[in-house]
């Protein structure tokens, strides 16, 4: 009877280790792999630690944005989340950078200006235009770019409400800002202006300095190209691997044979030169700053350009940061976003103007 007891004992112990081991298993991350297709179409699983290159205060971000990346929504709940946003980061662009803003419109455009509580007499003579971010059918970055760079830089800086589709598709954003940059020039000389945006900005802040050129227009001092793309026509690597959020959120993924309608395109050509400034003739182009990171949905996007342009000899600088998603200069507490910022400003305060 004692070794019957004994037995027994053995495989209930026998047992319960082997569902430990089970629900170890079940509970462990995917191990890594990688199959290709006979088109070399990859499946891939990669298991990514938190990365220690960065900030403890960017680990917590990326952390947290598990449980806030947004799903698939209408275009009404897009823009009413984003207005949202907007309002809530610009007070806070405010608070860390003080500035004064005045809203007015500009040869007919919607615009903020905003200047420097204190400006030196030499940048008086210079000027900034910004272009918010917000996938040309919202607006995410109003205020959020404009006042971190007027601060740090001195320099005025004009903030551009252009048009949004899908109500107003290419080209009516790039008419908008060559119209205020065309007034502009009755008060500045082109060298003292500079163009800069983020994302949807950043994109068109390309697409009008193309579009400066084709009209014989004296172009800008300096461009500020801050993730961003310059080819509708094919989606970059980094559009198949991240979400805006970078890991998180749901993959939206792009059969490159058939790309999907896009509102701000409409019918517009996508080697159209102005809409893809890839195709256009780059010879000639302003100093520029190319901001992107290893995160990014546009990383390839931001680095293909910036190879193009150094292709046709133009001075294009390119800054890389470490691990971070699309745009994270937006947010205000990563000591990278205010290292970015601060490279942002010393480029605009070097080259306009200069």
């Amino acid at each position: 009877m004692r070794m019957k007891l004994r037995i027994f004992s053995l495989l209930v112990s026998s047992f319960a280790l082997a569902s430990q081991v089970l629900v170890a298993q079940a509970s462990a991350p995917p191990a890594d792999s990688a199959t290709f297709d006979s088109d070399g179409r990859a499946h891939i699983t990669r298991v990514v630690p938190m990365p220690v290159t960065i900030s403890p205060e960017a680990q917590r971000w990326l952390q947290s944005l598990v449980h806030t990346s947004p799903g698939p929504e209408a275009l009404e709940e897009r823009r009413k989340r984003t207005d949202i946003w907007r309002a809530q980061d610009s007070a806070e662009a405010r608070k860390y950078y003080p500035v004064n803003v005045e809203e007015t419109t500009t040869a007919g455009v919607r615009t903020d200006i905003i200047t420097p509580l204190t400006m030196p007499g030499e940048n008086r003579g210079r000027v900034l235009i910004n272009l918010h971010g917000g996938g040309f059918n919202s607006d995410s970055g109003s205020l959020i770019e404009g006042v971190p760079i007027c601060n740090l830089a001195k320099i005025k800086v004009v903030s551009v409400y252009y048009r949004l589709a899908p109500e107003n598709p290419f080209p009516a954003a790039v008419d908008d800002v060559v119209a205020v940059y065309k007034d502009l020039l009755k008060t500045y000389a082109p060298k003292n202006i500079g163009i800069f945006g983020t994302s949807a900005g950043a994109i068109l802040t390309v697409e009008v300095a193309v579009r400066l050129k084709q009209l014989a227009l004296p172009l800008p001092g300096a461009l500020g190209i801050f993730s961003g793309l310059a080819d509708f026509s094919r989606v970059g690597d980094s559009r198949q691997l991240f979400t805006l959020n970078g890991f998180p959120g749901q993959m939206q993924p792009v059969d490159p044979n058939h790309l999907p309608d896009d509102q701000y395109v409409a019918k517009t050509d996508r080697k159209d030169p102005v809409l893809s400034p890839l195709y256009a003739d780059l010879r000639g182009m302003p100093p520029s700053l190319l901001v992107t990171s290893t995160r990014d949905i546009l990383l390839s996007d931001t680095t293909t350009l910036h190879r193009a342009l150094l292709r046709t000899g133009n001075d294009a600088q390119l800054i890389v940061f470490e691990a971070l998603p699309h745009a994270f200069w937006y947010h205000f507490q990563l000591p990278e976003t205010k290292e970015a910022l601060e490279l942002m400003a010393r480029f605009f305060d070097d080259k306009v103007g200069r």
